[in-house]
């Protein structure tokens, strides 16, 4: 299926591991020129050369922290014009109401709240203005199911998925689609920070990790590449006429009756 992204420049944050780097890579396979976000440069000159190399497709990038208000002022100008933008960045604390205290839920919430909606507030009114454009917001299923274990971070993804779907909803009255993805548990840098902390609090031993995929849908914890290829369709013309929606991707988590 050809999703007609040659030519097309992306940019995605958090594009140094897990899912922004299969997302990258996937968009860069179909031909698109992209603009990798991260904070460290090392890292980003990895990816890059691993996208030349596989690909020969352009990409720039940017080591910027998007969890200061410095960093969410200074990328918009210097790639105002980018055709898809895929926000995808920050873990919010794990931990219950109680156990996190307000410093580290509000370090939390300034990467994976108020910097996806800096880069929307930025990129949203530019496309509108030239009519077209793709925004795509990466958050989680946490949103749908929310749990006292993981509640800062659930309450971020609620907030961004509510944005999602209010601005989605008008978007196309400027030919504009606004989207996203609520992946369950995956199998990156931060996905297994986040089952390792489960383990440990079930078994007392985070090494006994894999045992939690027993209780998972088809037995597995998904893989970023699963997340990339939804991604890589939802912001092709091959689902030009969806805006407003948020796709879960997570085995049928966020509708599994409990004790079925």
């Amino acid at each position: 299926m050809d999703l007609n992204l040659r030519g097309r420049t992306a940019l995605v944050t958090g594009a140094t591991e897990g899912v922004g780097r299969a997302t990258a890579k996937r968009l860069a396979a179909e031909g698109c020129n992209l603009v990798l976000v991260a904070r460290t440069t090392a890292n980003l000159d990895r990816v890059r050369d691993e996208i030349v190399s596989e690909t020969g497709i352009h990409a720039s990038i940017e080591s910027i922290d998007l969890a200061t208000q410095e960093g969410r002022e200074a990328l918009p100008p210097r790639h105002p014009d980018v055709d898809i933008v895929i926000c995808n960045t920050g873990a919010a604390e794990i931990g219950t109401i109680i156990d996190i205290d307000e410093a580290r839920w509000r370090e939390g919430w300034e990467l994976k709240f108020y910097g996806y909606m800096a880069l929307v507030r930025a990129y949203y009114p530019r496309m509108c203005t030239r009519r077209s454009g793709v925004i795509l917001n990466v958050m989680g299923v946490s949103a749908e199911r929310p749990s006292p274990g993981t509640l800062a971070l659930g309450m971020a993804n609620a907030s961004l998925n509510a944005m999602t779907k209010a601005i989605g909803g008008v978007s196309a009255d400027f030919n504009v689609r606004v989207l996203g993805v609520n992946p369950g548990p995956i199998l990156t840098e931060r996905g297994m920070s986040i089952i390792r902390t489960f383990a440990e609090k079930r078994f007392g031993d985070a090494e006994r990790w894999p045992e939690l995929a027993q209780a998972m849908p088809f037995s597995r914890f998904a893989r970023p590449e699963e997340i990339a290829s939804i991604i890589a369709f939802l912001v092709s013309d091959q689902a030009s006429y969806m805006t407003g929606t948020v796709v879960n991707v997570d085995g049928g988590i966020s509708t599994r009756v409990a004790g079925y």
